[in-house]
């Protein structure tokens, strides 16, 4: 920096103001930031040497912030031109501020050293307030990057640099200024890219929804903004519709609500592809012919006379091997039981039914059929059982009321399994079918009386091990003839609507299904799962959970979203599809 000569402030004469010379951005450089004894005579080398600090001052970008009070660098922290009258600064420059105190005041008519002099600081004055505006559109631009959650390397943060102290002045704190900075980081779209991510969310959605997994999945990988936007369950319901046990019904109801729709939807990939890890949940020492349900974390299943509840763990894929509780009350093995209203009725090869409270010991007993019970249903606080000895009862669930027998059916033949209605109107029965009629009929459920059989075609000893209702018009049988058929009674009961045949020409003693596309069978020998899509005819995964020496039925099957659970005679095995 040119420093005056001696005695420059007494040659100085009062006068017009000098016009300020512009900046490195074409704008005015503050009057008030000048140097001492500024004259209007503009010599050649002076001139030179301006040209030159205005090259270097623009080349230097993102030098916001001004230096008030050094020789004039512009006087606004925000790197604006500063006002009329300049302000005492402190530090070293004040004190040559107060000396050339006059000089600002009135013009220069010095000699020409004098106005070489005044020309130096003047340019000095000028390109630090073109610096100070550069700063402060360096302020602004990083403003709006940290307001966006972006920065020059691509991540989201505060402004850097001189220019940050611009931000700093609007955001307030640095605790403030990090928020803010999380909160554009999460909700900010990219302020750059195509038109189309500019639309109006609703729109988006909209274009998404005709993209498949594939396309989605790559759209996620762009930036943060698209991946958050791609996450939303909207855009995957209609795929997790389409999908293999994704947690929808048929009817479009979400049954897993708790967990995120895209989630289900990259483990029921596994499901189609048939990616699984197999393991081993309990083991039994003798033979048992378990059965089992599952209610929220908790497992059920039935080991001889006795019902033992175990919790899983976080993963699914494993039990806490000290059981939750014990159900106790037959003399023989249980045969079948069902969870209703925090109850567990049980049917007993003693041919007794038991009632128990999941939440407590109350426990009851009664005598219901001659024979083994072979299975129970209960709903809308009604119980069902068949029996060995070729009777059907309805029974109250009612605590008065326990051990009334409402009605007795005379079936003609062994019942194996029996559903009852979603409307509670009616209850279906699966029998051995030795007799000259069909082994599915209807049964109203309030007199007791038939109301119609399904199919005409079965073969003698087609006998119908398990059967469900999906729907209050539609139920699923499978059993001895080898047969998964689907029935709907709103088109015939004469024949069903779809059938799948069970490729090795194994009795199939248990099925399961996700409501929607997913159908799950078990087999009679060497523990063979079969996963079938109810939109094709042949089966899609096949998996022997037994070798030859050790050949057993699955004789149950229960599956969620991540996992399948199947009880065969030694071993309940567990299928983990989230994490192959």
């Amino acid at each position: 920096m040119v420093s005056p000569p001696p005695g420059a402030v007494a040659r100085l004469r009062v006068g017009p103001a000098p016009r300020p010379l512009m900046g490195s951005q074409g704008r005015p450089g503050p009057p008030g930031n000048r140097g001492p004894g500024e004259g209007e005579g503009e010599g050649g080398e002076a001139r030179k040497l301006q040209d030159a600090r205005v090259v270097r001052g623009k080349r230097r970008k993102g030098k916001g912030k001004a230096d008030a009070g050094q020789g004039g660098r512009g006087s606004g922290a925000e790197g604006k031109p500063g006002p009329q009258r300049a302000k005492p600064a402190a530090g070293p420059g004040a004190e040559e501020g107060a000396r050339a105190g006059p000089g600002r005041e009135g013009g220069g008519g010095g000699s020409a050293e004098d106005g070489a002099t005044s020309t130096v600081k003047r340019d000095e004055g000028s390109v630090g307030a073109g610096r100070a505006a550069q700063g402060s559109d360096d302020g602004q631009e990083e403003e709006r990057r940290v307001r966006t959650g972006r920065r020059d390397d691509g991540r989201p943060g505060r402004a850097q640099g001189r220019g940050a102290q611009a931000w700093g002045g609007l955001a307030g704190t640095g605790a403030a200024m990090a928020a803010a900075a999380a909160e554009g980081e999460a909700a900010a779209r990219p302020a750059a890219g195509p038109a189309l991510w500019r639309l109006p969310e609703e729109l988006l959605l909209l274009i998404c929804s005709y993209l498949d997994v594939r396309a989605l999945g790559r759209l996620a990988q762009v930036c943060r903004w698209l991946r958050r936007f791609t996450s939303c369950d909207l855009l995957w319901r209609r795929i997790a519709r389409a999908s293999l046990n994704s947690g929808f019904t048929r009817l479009g109801t979400d049954l897993m609500t708790s967990i995120p729709v895209k989630e289900r939807v990259k483990v029921s990939q596994n499901w189609r592809l048939g990616r699984c890890r197999e393991g081993i949940l309990l083991k039994w020492r003798c033979s048992q012919m378990p059965w089992m349900q599952l209610e929220d974390d908790s497992l059920y299943i039935s080991q001889a006379n006795f019902i033992l509840a175990y919790q899983f763990r976080p993963d699914g894929a494993s039990l806490n091997r000290r059981p939750l509780g014990v159900f106790a009350g037959h003399d023989e093995d249980v045969c079948h039981f069902v969870l209703a209203n925090s109850h567990i009725v049980s049917a007993g090869a003693d041919g007794k039914i038991g009632v128990h409270e999941i939440h407590s010991t109350f426990t009851v007993k009664y005598s219901a059929h001659e024979q083994e019970v072979n299975c129970v249903d209960c709903k809308g606080g009604i119980i069902v059982s068949g029996s060995r000895d070729r009777t059907a009862k309805v029974w109250p669930l009612a605590s008065g009321r326990l051990g009334q027998c409402l009605h007795t059916i005379q079936t003609e033949d062994r019942v194996w399994s029996i559903a009852i209605s979603p409307l509670l109107s009616s209850f279906v029965t699966g029998t051995a079918c030795c007799g000259h009629f069909s082994p599915l009929r209807i049964w109203d459920l309030n007199s007791g009386q038939l109301m119609t059989h399904l199919g005409s075609d079965f073969p003698p000893g087609a006998g119908v091990l398990d059967v469900m209702y999906e729907s209050p018009s539609t139920l699923l049988s499978c059993g001895y003839d080898t047969y998964v058929r689907y029935w709907d009674l709103r088109t015939s009961v004469r024949k069903c609507v779809m059938e799948w045949e069970e490729p090795h020409d194994s009795t199939l003693y248990c099925l399961q299904t996700d409501g929607n596309h997913l159908l799950v069978t078990g087999s009679s020998y060497y523990g063979v799962v079969r996963l079938w899509d109810r939109r094709q005819r042949a089966c899609l995964h096949a998996f022997p959970l037994t070798s030859t020496p050790l050949s057993s039925p699955v004789y149950c099957l229960r599956f969620t979203t991540n996992h399948l659970y199947a009880a065969l005679s030694y071993n309940l095995h567990v299928l983990d599809f989230q994490n192959p």
